[in-house]
C-alpha cells in the first residue's frame, strides 16, 4: 500500500473491502465505485505485479477461493518445538494451495512448447535454489533431452557466453536478487536462448526472462534458509515435467521406462 498513489490507494482499498464485487465487476464499474479513473485502475494493476485488469480480476476470483484455514506466521526465536514445526508445515502447505490456485493463468503451454524442441536444458539456482536446480536436472534428463545444472556463478555466466537459440535455460530463484543471475540471463539471452524463470515478476530476473513463472517473495528469510518457496518451486517442476513428458509423448515415456529399467531390481537384493 505504501508504494501506491494515492489514486491507486483509493483503488487498493476499496477492492479490500469489496473483494466479491470487485472480482465480478468491469473495469468501468471499479473506477466508477473508486472514483478513479480507468486508466488509474490499470495502473494499480500493473503496479502489483499483474498483467492488466483482466488477469486482476482472474487472480482475485482465485483468491476468494483458497481456503483461509492456513496463515503464515514466521518461525521465531521464542517458538516452542512444536510451533516451529506446525508453522513450517502450515506455511507449506499455504504456499502449495496459493500456487495451486495460480496455475491457470501461468505459462506451462509456453514453457513446455520451448522445452519440447530444445537441444539441451539447464537448470540454474545459487544457494537454496541450486538444490532445486539439481533435483530438477535428474528428473529431466530422464525425458532424453541432455540437461546440467548451473549452480555457481562462474559456471552460469560462462554456460550463458555459449548458449544458443536451441538452448533452453531455466532461472529460479526466491527473490530474483542475485545480480550474477540476471547477468547470466540477460547473455543467454542474448544469444537467442530462451530464458524461463521461476522467480518474483517484479525482479531485474524476471524482466530478463521470455517466460515468468511467478513466485512473490512473501516468506521472512532473514533468519532461516527460504522453506515454503522451495516447495512451491519443486511442485511447480514436477508439474512442468510431466506436462513436458505428455507433449513430446511415446519418445518421452519410453525414456522413461528405459532409465528404470536400467536400475536394478532392489527387491530382491
Amino acid at each position: 500500500m505504501p508504494d501506491l498513489s494515492r489514486a491507486e490507494q483509493r483503488v487498493a482499498r476499496w477492492v479490500l473491502e469489496h473483494p466479491r464485487q470487485a472480482a465480478a465487476a468491469t473495469l468501468a464499474e471499479v473506477a466508477t465505485a473508486c472514483g478513479v479513473s480507468e486508466p488509474t485502475v490499470i495502473r494499480f494493476c500493473r503496479h502489483v505485479g499483474l498483467a492488466g485488469f483482466r488477469e486482476f480480476t482472474l487472480r482475485l476470483t482465485e483468491a476468494i477461493s483458497r481456503p483461509a484455514v492456513y496463515v503464515h506466521r514466521n518461525v521465531s526465536a521464542d517458538d516452542t518445538v512444536p510451533d516451529a514445526v506446525s508453522k513450517v508445515m502450515d506455511a507449506s502447505i499455504r504456499t502449495l494451495i496459493d500456487v495451486r490456485a495460480r496455475t491457470s493463468s501461468m505459462p506451462f503451454d509456453e514453457a513446455v512448447a520451448a522445452m519440447s524442441v530444445a537441444s539441451q536444458l539447464a537448470f540454474a539456482g545459487f544457494g537454496a535454489s541450486g538444490h532445486v536446480a539439481r533435483d530438477a536436472c535428474h528428473k529431466f534428463f530422464r525425458l532424453g533431452t541432455p540437461c546440467t545444472t548451473l549452480t555457481d556463478a562462474p559456471t552460469a555466466l560462462q554456460f550463458a557466453a555459449i548458449a544458443d537459440e536451441k538452448d533452453v535455460l531455466i532461472f529460479m530463484s526466491h527473490s530474483g536478487q542475485w545480480p550474477e543471475l540476471e547477468h547470466a540471463a540477460n547473455l543467454a539471452s542474448s544469444r537467442g536462448a530462451v530464458i524461463v524463470a521461476l522467480t518474483d515478476p517484479r525482479s531485474g530476473l524476471a524482466a530478463a526472462a521470455d517466460i515468468v513463472f511467478p513466485f512473490h517473495a512473501s516468506e521472512d528469510a532473514s533468519a532461516y534458509t527460504p522453506m515454503s518457496s522451495r516447495m512451491a518451486q519443486l511442485a511447480l517442476l514436477d508439474a512442468l515435467q510431466v506436462a513436458l513428458a505428455v507433449t513430446i509423448g511415446g519418445t518421452a515415456i519410453e525414456n522413461l521406462r528405459e532409465t528404470k529399467n536400467a536400475l536394478p531390481d532392489r527387491s530382491v537384493l
